[in-house]
C-alpha cells in the first residue's frame, strides 16, 4: 500500500450528487470572498512528493513535483498566475485524485515555485512547449493514459494545449479539466483593470516586481525595472516585459496569438471548463455559449457562485466542491 493510500484522509463523498450542483453557505456567496479564502485559511495535509528536475530544448529547467502510488493513470496539474505546485488549490486536488487512483504530477512554470529559471524569458499563458515537454515526460514514465488539470491560467494553458495539438493529440491523453479559465486573455486583463480590482492588481504586480528584478540583476542589458511602479495594469505589464520577452509584438498580440477562447473548437478530447458566474477575473467573453465556439468536445458549467478558483466547502471530509467536480469528470474518462 502506498503511503498515499494509507493516509487517514477518506475518498471524496458525494462525487454523483454533490458534485453536480454547487451551493455554498450564505456568507460565502461573494466572488470576492470565494477569491481570497482558500490563499487565507485553508490548508491541505498531504505527505511530500518527490521533487524532480528536467531540461527543455532551451537548455532551461522545469521543476516538477510527482506524487506517486503505482497507479496507471497519470494526473498533470498546472497552476495559476504566480502560483505554484504546492498552493492548497493544486494539493487538493491532488490528495482528491490520489485516493482515487490517480497518480499526480504538478508542475512550476519557469520562474515559479522559489526558484528562478536560467533563460531571460519566465512563463507566460501560451507556453504549450513546456506544458508539451511535461507531457511527453509522464508519458514516457509507461502510464496508459493522461488527464490534464489547470487552474486560471494554468486552465487556459492546458485548452490551449489540446486546441494545438487538435487531432495529433497522443491517444493516451484522454482529456482536461479547467477551472476559472481566463479562456479570453484581454477580456481578463480589462476585468483586472478595473478601479473594483486593484487589490488583485496590486498583488500580482508585487510579485512579479520582485520577480523582474531578479530578472534584471541576471540580465541587465536585457531587462530593466526602473519606474515599475507606474506599471498599474497587465496592459502595461506585458506590453513592457512579457511580450518583448516571449516574442509577441504587443501586449494585444500575445493575448490574441494565446488565448485558449480561439482554439476550443479544435480539442479532441472531452475537455470541462467551469467558470463561476460571479469570477471577479473574468469578462464575459470567457463563458462561450455557443459550440460554434465551444465545438463539440468542450463543457462549460458555470455555476453561480464560486469565485476564482475558489469553490469552497466546509464539508467533513475536507474537499472543495471543484475537487468533487473534477473527479467525477476525469473518472468518466478512465
Amino acid at each position: 500500500m502506498s503511503r498515499f493510500a494509507s493516509e487517514p484522509h477518506p475518498l471524496p463523498i458525494g462525487i454523483g450528487e454533490r458534485a453536480q450542483a454547487y451551493c455554498p453557505p450564505r456568507w460565502l456567496r461573494s466572488g470576492h470572498v470565494q477569491s481570497v479564502w482558500p490563499s487565507l485559511f485553508r490548508r491541505v495535509t498531504l505527505a511530500a512528493p518527490v521533487s524532480e528536475v528536467i531540461k527543455t530544448a532551451d537548455d532551461d529547467e522545469l521543476h516538477l513535483d510527482w506524487y506517486r502510488q503505482g497507479g496507471r493513470r497519470l494526473a498533470v496539474l498546472c497552476h495559476g498566475l504566480e502560483g505554484h505546485s504546492r498552493r492548497p488549490y493544486i494539493r487538493g486536488l491532488a490528495r482528491a485524485l490520489l485516493r482515487t487512483g490517480w497518480d499526480v504530477l504538478a508542475w512550476n512554470f519557469r520562474s515559479c515555485g522559489g526558484v528562478m529559471n536560467r533563460q531571460p524569458r519566465f512563463y507566460h499563458s501560451g507556453a504549450t512547449e513546456d506544458l508539451g515537454r511535461i507531457i511527453s515526460h509522464g508519458l514516457e514514465q509507461d502510464y496508459q493514459s493522461l488527464a490534464l488539470a489547470g487552474f486560471s491560467m494554468g486552465g487556459n494553458l492546458s485548452l490551449l494545449y489540446l486546441g494545438e495539438q487538435g487531432s495529433d493529440l497522443d491517444p493516451r491523453i484522454r482529456g482536461a479539466v479547467t477551472f476559472s479559465v481566463p479562456c479570453d486573455l484581454a477580456g481578463s486583463a480589462d476585468m483586472l483593470a478595473r478601479p473594483s480590482r486593484r487589490i488583485y492588481m496590486q498583488r500580482f504586480l508585487r510579485d512579479l516586481h520582485v520577480k523582474m528584478s531578479e530578472k534584471a540583476r541576471l540580465f541587465p542589458d536585457l531587462i530593466d525595472v526602473s519606474g515599475f511602479e507606474s506599471i498599474r495594469n497587465f496592459h502595461q505589464f506585458d506590453d513592457r516585459y512579457t511580450a518583448p520577452l516571449h516574442g509577441f509584438k504587443s501586449a494585444a498580440d500575445y493575448w490574441a496569438r494565446c488565448s485558449a477562447l480561439g482554439q476550443l473548437r479544435s480539442i479532441s478530447v472531452p475537455a470541462l471548463m467551469v467558470n463561476a458566474a460571479d469570477d471577479p477575473f473574468l469578462s464575459s467573453s470567457c463563458f462561450p455559449e455557443s459550440r460554434q465556439l465551444l465545438g463539440k468536445n468542450v463543457i462549460l458549467e458555470t455555476p453561480k457562485w464560486g469565485g476564482h478558483v475558489g469553490f469552497v466547502e466546509h464539508a467533513r471530509d475536507g474537499y472543495y466542491w471543484s475537487e468533487r467536480r473534477a473527479v467525477a469528470f476525469l473518472e468518466q474518462l478512465a
